[in-house]
Parts: structure tokens; sequence; C-alpha cells
């Protein structure tokens, strides 16, 4: 197993013996480059999870970084964290995934997001299915995500307009986070007509950090109801 360290040093070691705090404190193991006319939309992600920017590289990367920095269990993300490699079947295979998480727990769990549409191809299949035991086998979780509910991240890339905790006023947040639950986002505003602009940036910056909850499976409106997080 090979990972880079802060510094872009390549450190190399068995993978039952690395610590996950040390991944994920490393650099991404791939140099991101861009060129004109490539198949995938590439970038970098603010993460307020983090604290910092993640890469990723195509825009169903984004969306699982979306949904894990939007999960309020997650504590660490880290894109393109390692290399892995081994032999199976009389070959030697490598495998690079693209996000390890980390959990309040210490769970581990490495991702791999590919589209629905290639997971039936046969060499697709067992590339997985190598990676997945190879992690299990170290005892961290292994993910394969193809997408989920098109509502529902529609709703998390909303409400990550407001994950900057910067940007939205203090003493809103307060109010907000001091108001009787459940309650409806128009009833916030209707108790602050004067400032219902901050009133409803302090309401979606909490709901971004799970301090309030609302039903996602739906579009978000005025008439969402906001509950305290159990």
């Amino acid at each position: 197993m090979r990972y880079r360290d802060l510094a872009g040093v390549v450190c190399e070691m068995p993978l039952a013996v690395v610590r996950s705090a040390e991944v994920v404190a490393g650099r991404p193991w791939r140099v991101m480059r861009w060129r004109r006319g490539q198949a995938h939309y590439s970038g970098w992600y603010w993460s307020a999870t983090v604290g910092r920017h993640v890469v990723y590289e195509s825009r169903l990367e984004l969306a699982r970084l979306l949904l894990a920095d939007f999960d309020p269990a997650v504590v660490s993300i880290a894109a393109q964290p390692l290399r892995v490699s081994g032999g199976s079947g009389g070959r030697v295979r490598s495998h690079v995934p693209d996000f390890l998480l980390v959990d309040r727990a210490g769970v581990v769990t490495v991702v791999n997001v590919k589209p629905a549409s290639r997971l039936d191809k046969p060499v697709v299949a067992e590339a997985l299915a190598w990676a997945g035991g190879v992690f299990g086998g170290r005892g961290w979780r292994h993910e394969v995500w193809s997408g989920g509910s098109a509502v529902e991240l529609a709703n998390v890339r909303f409400l990550a307009a407001y994950r900057h905790v910067g940007r939205v006023d203090e003493q809103a947040v307060s109010d907000v986070a001091g108001a009787g639950a459940p309650v409806s986002l128009a009833e916030l505003e209707r108790r602050w007509p004067q400032r219902a602009g901050e009133v409803r940036a302090a309401a979606l910056h909490l709901l971004w950090r799970g301090v309030l909850v609302a039903d996602l499976s739906v579009p978000l409106s005025a008439s969402a109801v906001l509950e305290r997080a159990a």
C-alpha cells in the first residue's frame, strides 16, 4: 500500500498497519490534469467537514462528495487517498479508490464511484470485488456508489451554498437555533420579517449542519417543516 503524505512524499507500508488518520492527512495519490475535450468534469470542492478543498474527477464523484460533506457522522474525507496492489488470479492488480471517509465512531469507509452502466462489465466487477476483499480484510467498509435520489441530491446541492459558517449572520443562527420546533421555514421568516433573508440563510445553514432536519425526499420550499435533530 502506498500513499502520499502532506509533503507529497510517497510512503509505503502494509495496509494492515496503516492508520486512516495518516492517509486522510496526506495528498491525493494522482495529480489531476485538465485538457481540452476530456471526458470527465473534474475540479476542487471546498469541504466544510475538513475545512479545505477536496478533489473530484467527475460529476458523479462530486455528488458523492457533497453527500459525504453533508453527513454529520462523517468527520474526515480524503480523495484518491491511497494505492493498493497485490496478486489476484495470476495477475498483479492495483487500485486507487475515489474516497476514504471516517465517521465519529472511527469506522472507515472506502468509496468507489462508478456509473451504474459500468457495473455489469466483467473487468469492472472483478476489480471492485478484489478491492472490496482487500479493504474488507483491513476491517474497512467498501462502498460502490452509482448515484441516489435526484431530489435529495438537488436539496443537498442547494444547502451546500449555506455551508460556510462565516457567511451567515451569527445572531440569526442563534435566534433560529433557539426557536421552537417543529416550525416551517415560512413561519420563521414571519417571526423576524425585518431579517427574513438572514433568518432563511440561518435556517438553511442549520439544516446543512444537521442541527435541524427536514424531509429531503421532497423539494425544499418555504412550507418545509424543520425539526430538531434527534
